[in-house]
């Protein structure tokens, strides 16, 4: 399966209307999904048809992925009755998408069909050539998702894909954070069945995904499943994760990208989440789990300030001060801040981290090494463990917070990313809060008396000087020598 798109991008990327990763798995992602879909409508109907019942289609017949992408004759494709060139794209374009946009006006929120107009109502066709379109459809068609390994594997390949166009950088990086980071924070906050998920930024629903694989598998790697009800099955696919997110093809993505993994009701909403006054989130709006890597470094306007009861322009905080009022008592959160979060005293700031240490538990910080997030952007980030009304880790007595350095064998470049075993040793740490080279304890108390400066040096580390580059010392002394020679010259001229 992953030769078949790995063909497909390079075809892709001869094509007049497609611009770098983003636009390629963009275009793949609404091909591969029509053609899941179709393969998902014929589960239902052999489901339906083996209770006797009757089976009504989401799509009309002419929009089914048989009828018009690949037709067939004695099991072939019916090249002669098969789209090609502008008769093609003038279909996708004028009639295809039209139909699926239209979708959106789906009153029934958990619906298949409100999803896919959500997905289709910020995707369009980029593919300028019919007859590149016609490649890339012949080559999808042999793919088949009738098999639970075939889903498996292609909800891996999205991944990928969702991983490249996260690496081109620029803008596609609001979609991706690194895999193994999500995997360590799901497996720190351990999300339970029938226990409700949130992300209030979600992207591409990386989160998302992994809690449900997290509560579905009891070993993902051998597909074995866990032990569920069908209740709690029910419950985890239906109604366990939820998600918000502001940008159109970042919410398109993210729905196909849960959709594509099997859930097939993701309650994901298009909505900027600071909109909402955080005064008015009900009981029903919090979570037992929120995990979040929000977007940082943003403005936002006075309007949406005044949303909140610390008022900042710096997205992160705001995002933080939404998170802290929708965790629900006894609920656990993680979330991905910049270094700046820590240390910054201004009168916001130290309100909000007021906030977090006096109201909340703040169990563990995470640093993470520069580089995570290259080459989207070089800010030095942590992750914020904490929960509300419960101490599972923090000793009663102490109410140390755990600091742990994550050191990578090497400095990450977007050649050389962050790697899952490189938590191995802090997940192993974490629960026990076991001392390391890299680990330490500080007081909450110590904490507060610093003006909530949540900052900390390493005490295990001895201070060093940094040495300096060859290049600087090099530069220094050519200055030095041409220094001397004007000397040498003065004296020179005073002798004569």
């Amino acid at each position: 399966m992953q030769n078949k798109i790995d063909r497909i991008t390079d075809i892709l990327r001869r094509d007049d209307g497609i611009s770098g990763a983003m636009h390629y798995t963009e275009q793949i992602s609404w091909i591969l999904f029509l053609k899941f879909l179709d393969d998902y409508e014929e589960e239902l109907k052999i489901e339906a048809m083996l209770n006797d019942k009757s089976y009504q289609s989401i799509l009309d017949e002419k929009f089914r992925w048989q009828v018009w992408a690949a037709p067939k004759k004695d099991g072939k494709l019916d090249v002669k009755n098969a789209l090609s060139g502008s008769d093609l794209l003038d279909f996708v374009n004028k009639e295809l998408f039209v139909y699926l946009k239209n979708f959106k006006n789906n009153e029934n929120f958990k619906s298949i069909e409100y999803k896919i107009g959500g997905i289709f109502e910020f995707i369009d066709n980029r593919i300028a050539n019919g007859h590149t379109l016609r490649e890339v459809i012949n080559i999808i068609d042999e793919l088949s998702f009738n098999k639970e390994s075939d889903v498996f594997a292609l909800g891996e390949i999205y991944e990928k894909l969702l991983k490249d166009m996260g690496s081109d950088g620029g803008n596609s990086g609001e979609f991706y954070t690194p895999r193994p980071l999500i995997k360590t924070m799901v497996e720190v906050i351990n999300p339970k069945a029938k226990e409700r998920i949130y992300d209030p930024s979600c992207g591409s629903c990386g989160f998302l995904v992994e809690s449900f694989f997290h509560i579905l598998y009891k070993d993902r790697a051998k597909r074995e499943k866990a032990n569920l009800s069908v209740e709690e099955l029910e419950f985890l696919k239906n109604d366990a994760l939820f998600g918000k997110e502001k940008t159109p093809l970042s919410y398109a993505m993210g729905v196909m990208n849960m959709i594509l993994h099997e859930i097939s009701s993701p309650n994901i909403i298009k909505t900027n989440t600071l909109s909402k006054k955080i005064t008015d989130i009900s009981e029903d709006e919090k979570y037992e789990v929120i995990l979040a890597n929000p977007p940082f470094g943003g403005k936002e306007k006075e309007q949406i300030q005044e949303n909140f009861p610390v008022k900042s322009n710096a997205t992160e905080l705001l995002f933080l001060q939404h998170i802290l009022k929708s965790l629900k008592n006894n609920g656990r959160c993680a979330i991905v801040v910049p270094e700046g979060v820590l240390f910054q005293n201004s009168n916001a700031f130290v309100s909000v981290k007021r906030d977090l240490l006096d109201d909340f538990n703040l169990e563990c910080v995470l640093s993470l090494p520069s580089g995570v997030f290259l080459p989207y952007s070089a800010v030095k980030t942590n992750v914020l463990f904490f929960s509300k009304g419960l101490r599972s880790i923090i000793d009663e007595k102490t109410k140390d917070v755990y600091y742990y350095e994550l050191i990578p064998p090497y400095k990450l470049t977007k050649n050389k990313p962050l790697e899952y075993t490189h938590f191995d040793e802090f997940l192993k740490c974490y629960k026990d809060r076991k001392i390391t080279a890299n680990s330490y304890l500080v007081s909450l108390e110590e904490l507060k008396n610093r003006n909530y400066d949540l900052s900390a040096k390493n005490p295990n580390v001895k201070e060093e000087k940094s040495l300096r580059e060859v290049e600087e010392i090099l530069e220094e002394l050519k200055q030095n020598q041409d220094k001397a020679k004007e000397l040498f010259a003065g004296i020179l001229k005073t002798i004569k």
